[in-house]
């Protein structure tokens, strides 16, 4: 069975960077998708970053194209999502999560294992 933990998420003011981690354990496959999806207070979760299980490519929700990094080690069974000019509104839970696919889903039903999620704060 796997397991995904994430950390890295903090309080942060507005303008900074953050990097989160998302460390798999047990029987890990690399041929596994993964993503990263964020959930704030009141409202629905929400696909953030998507990478392919050989980290070839990568997709990212509007909102954060330009500013979040979605990366992984294979070798080390983690998946990353660095973080750069937050804005307030990117405070929320941020999940990871893996699916047993060559693509790049988007959508959150596709993914089977899930972390714990790591919250992250963005002070104005």
């Amino acid at each position: 069975q796997v397991q995904l933990v994430e950390s890295g998420g903090g309080l942060v003011q507005a303008g900074g960077s953050l990097r989160l981690s998302c460390a798999a354990s047990g029987r890990t496959s690399s041929s596994s998708a993964a993503g990263w999806f964020r959930q704030a207070a009141g409202k629905e979760r929400e696909f953030v970053a998507t990478i392919t299980w050989n980290g070839v490519s990568t997709a990212y929700a509007d909102s954060v194209k330009g500013r979040f990094t979605i990366s992984r080690d294979n070798a080390k069974n983690t998946v990353y999502l660095q973080m750069n000019s937050l804005k307030p509104e990117d405070t929320a839970v941020y999940y990871c999560a893996a699916a047993r696919t060559y693509g790049m889903p988007m959508n959150a039903a596709t993914y089977g294992i899930w972390g714990q999620g790591t919250q992250v704060t963005v002070s104005s």
